[in-house]
């Protein structure tokens, strides 16, 4: 017989749909929008520096995360998230066709953006609150699956739909047709969740008061920076994303770069099947495998490894711009290859912030807060990426990111890392 949580609910009527539009939003911002912006001829520079800015959302989250304790129904703040970000999807459709377009879908992006973040504060919290220590853990793998299964459907589904349709509707009324069907998707959702997820839609003033709290969140902060060697903690953290989201900004653009601009002329269509399908794939398969192999060695001993297996994004695309292969089953292999690279690699920083940053007497917070300098790190990449690589060209720029991991691998031997934890898990494979 399934098990419910204390209030009588089976966990998979809500986690699934919960952590599905989680992912669901937060795709549409960091990935999928970047596709229509190229097609409708955005600079690969401005795409890079509009979707960096926006993307600070989920870096600073935690600044504004522990004033929503001032509300006592999570449930509320998650369904409110949920309807706004649907709103915000239909404005984006209808942004399109506006004469300042651009300005305006950026606009409906920074709400999406913020909204999803403040979502993911009280979604997490939600969780936390509505299952015990045993269910917490006996979820966490559907919590991560749906997460990610979001990334297959923006990617692979959505995308797909949106590449057949720009031939015979255009770019814009493809994309117009898309962003409405996702806004109703996602309110659908909303109103699903205010009717399955546990606890109540009311709310009621908290005992807690605003004073308090950033009393307590600047004591979080001080002590976080005081820590033995945080510092080169920071620099590392930031230095093992550095060339990261640099390749994971540029490298969907270059696929879809026009042959004639040194790029491998796919169309929306071809990207949807190779990037959505097989390269979620690759990330998922190197996520899990990477959490195996490093509760197998131990952090510090698999830190090498995983840190050049970050490198293998930079070294795939490199050698795509270098030959500019024709055949799709060529670039999906390719793709394949460098998506399990980063899922395998990217298990290395997750722990790094849980099993040398984060323990302490704060460690949810200094998670968090570790989550958000590694996040910072990643859009300060992000957003030069584009400048970089219209300056030296798509094969050079991809040599260059080579060279951009060096640094970290480097400083990998000045940090503290722990060595081989007495109980070791893989982690859930959860992108920034």
């Amino acid at each position: 017989m399934t098990q419910q949580t204390p209030t009588g609910r089976n966990p998979m009527r809500w986690v699934p749909s919960l952590y599905f539009t989680q992912g669901m939003q937060f795709f549409v911002v960091m990935y999928l929008v970047a596709f229509p912006l190229k097609n409708l001829g955005v600079a690969n520079d401005q795409i890079a520096h509009w979707t960096g800015l926006i993307g600070t959302a989920w870096a600073v989250k935690p600044l504004w995360s522990p004033f929503l304790e001032l509300l006592r129904s999570k449930k509320l703040i998650v369904v409110a998230m949920q309807y706004l970000g649907a709103v915000a999807l239909g404005v984006l459709a209808l942004c399109l066709h506006l004469p300042a377009w651009f300005a305006a879908v950026i606009a409906a992006l920074f709400v999406i953006a913020y909204a999803s973040a403040t979502h993911d504060i009280a979604c997490d919290g939600l969780y936390m609150a509505s299952l015990d220590n045993e269910r917490q853990a006996r979820y966490a793998g559907w919590q991560g699956a749906f997460f990610n299964g979001a990334r297959f459907f923006m990617i692979g589904c959505v995308m797909k739909v949106a590449g057949a349709l720009e031939g015979p509707m255009g770019i814009v009324n493809a994309w117009t047709l898309v962003f409405a069907g996702l806004a109703v998707l996602l309110a659908s959702l909303a109103t699903y969740n205010a009717y399955a997820l546990p606890g109540s839609l009311s709310t009621e003033h908290s005992e807690l008061t605003a004073a308090g709290i950033w009393a307590t969140t600047c004591e979080i902060i001080v002590e976080f920076f005081t820590k033995p060697g945080i510092w080169l903690a920071v620099l590392f953290i930031v230095l093992f994303r550095f060339a990261e989201g640099q390749v994971q900004t540029i490298g969907p653009l270059f696929l879809i770069e026009a042959r004639a601009k040194h790029g491998l002329g796919l169309s929306t269509s071809e990207v949807a099947d190779i990037y959505g399908w097989v390269g979620s794939g690759g990330f998922l398969a190197g996520s899990i495998i990477g959490g195996y192999f490093t509760a197998w060695l131990g952090l510090k001993r698999a830190m090498p490894v995983l840190i050049l297996a970050m490198g293998v994004p930079n070294l795939t695309f490199w050698y795509l711009s270098s030959h500019l292969p024709t055949d799709l089953w060529h670039i999906g292999t390719a793709v394949g290859v460098e998506m399990f690279g980063y899922g395998f690699g990217f298990v290395g920083m997750i722990l790094y912030l849980m099993q040398a940053v984060a323990p302490g007497r704060f460690q949810t917070a200094h998670y968090a807060l570790g989550s958000g300098v590694m996040q910072l790190g990643f859009i300060l990449s992000k957003t030069i990426s584009g400048d970089i690589q219209l300056a030296m060209g798509y094969e050079t720029f991809f040599l260059w990111t080579i060279a951009c991991g060096v640094p970290a691998f480097v400083l990998m031997f000045f940090v503290r890392i722990p060595g081989k934890a007495k109980a070791s898990t893989a982690p859930e494979a959860v992108p920034a």
